[in-house]
């Protein structure tokens, strides 16, 4: 039997996106996450905080793009790891482990850059996500505020 422990969340970095390295060289960032579920008639308001990690690409992607504030859709899955402190107490957490991260556009727009594709295995496995996107942008010669025609893509090209 398989047990699906997907998660996707919606709320606001409450810091920076911090971006390290793995002695073998792979991206890591780590960024806080909170949601807030608004009271009704008087309530108080509830908050819930989640500590989220990304890694090689995504990691990159997301260093480069957010700041503390911005509203993301977050897409993983829950990850419980344990350790001990220096105190030798035994210590354990829940973090979500992302496979994707967008900027939500329920209140914001966003313009988007697509990456260069870094050959096999980039961005696969829940790792990471490749970058990608579509980038808005006028025709040189179309009106003003008409988009370029639609990009024609070969369909044996990677997907991003």
């Amino acid at each position: 039997m398989a047990y699906d422990n997907t998660i996707t969340i919606v709320g606001n970095l409450t810091r920076d996106p911090e971006l390290r390295f793995t002695p073998g060289g792979a991206a890591v960032a780590n960024f806080g996450v909170a949601w807030n579920l608004k009271g009704r008639d008087g309530a108080e308001d509830k908050v819930s905080f989640f500590d989220v990690t990304c890694w090689r690409q995504l990691a990159e992607n997301v260093s480069d793009s957010l700041t503390k504030g911005s509203r993301v859709v977050v897409h993983g899955r829950l990850d419980q790891r344990s350790w001990e402190n220096q105190d030798g107490e035994r210590r354990s957490k829940v973090e979500i482990v992302a496979d994707d991260v967008a900027p939500s556009l329920k209140w914001a727009t966003a313009e988007l850059t697509r990456n260069e594709y870094n050959g096999p295995g980039a961005g696969q496995g829940g790792q990471g996500g490749g970058g990608g996107g579509a980038q808005y942008r006028e025709a040189p010669d179309a009106p003003a505020g008409q988009p370029a025609p639609a990009p024609q893509y070969d369909m044996n090209e990677e997907p991003f």
